[in-house]
């Protein structure tokens, strides 16, 4: 099975979900990109950790993180394996004394773990085809801009989330290609979702 490497592109706030947050991994060596919804306690965690900011006391990653450098154990990559009803699955890759051990995980604490541990983070080439949200760059290498406005007036169900099914093929390109320019990547992910389940 062929790993990708992935990056934190960044953290934001989520649209939709009261209190939860969108975690953004980019492809390492492409132009994909995946959202993944997160609660306000890991994003604070990775967010905490990304602007290089300590603690007066250790978080419960930090301790995690003592606790394995006292007893000489190294997480050497984090492996986000798995894409289920929307749900990500991830493990911990362990080693001590060169006996490697995998722990399944959160993705969010796993990928807060990477950070402190400064270790690699992998997923499938499956599930990047799956929920990456492909961002073409132009010949200077910044995402282009040249979107048409689509109309925001969107339909909206009663939970408050778009409904997309009512939307043409061509509408839902638009409204895809809208997002990705705003950098909503959660609003991006609904419509991209939208446009496979109509694929035969």
């Amino acid at each position: 099975m062929k790993k990708v490497k992935l990056n934190i592109l960044g953290l934001s706030y989520s649209q939709t979900q009261t209190g939860a947050y969108a975690l953004v991994l980019s492809e390492a060596d492409g132009n994909r990109r995946i959202p993944i919804i997160i609660g306000a306690v890991e994003a604070q965690a990775i967010a905490i950790q990304l602007e290089g900011l300590k603690p007066p006391r250790p978080l419960t990653h930090d301790l995690f993180l003592n606790v394995a450098l006292a007893f000489d154990i190294e997480i050497v990559e984090v492996f986000i394996h798995k894409l289920e009803e929307g749900i990500f699955y991830a493990e911990i890759v362990c080693e001590q004394n060169s006996n490697r051990i995998r722990i399944d995980s959160r993705t969010s604490d796993a990928i807060a773990l990477a950070l402190r541990f400064e270790c690699p983070i992998f997923t499938t080439e499956d599930i990047l085809e799956k929920a990456g949200i492909n961002m073409e760059f132009d010949e200077s290498g910044e995402a282009g801009d040249e979107f048409d406005e689509v109309d925001s007036d969107t339909k909206k169900s009663s939970a408050g989330h778009v409904d997309y099914s009512d939307y043409a093929p061509e509408e839902l390109n638009e409204l895809l290609d809208a997002a990705i320019a705003d950098e909503d990547y959660e609003k991006a992910s609904e419509i991209r979702d939208e446009i496979k389940k109509r694929k035969p």
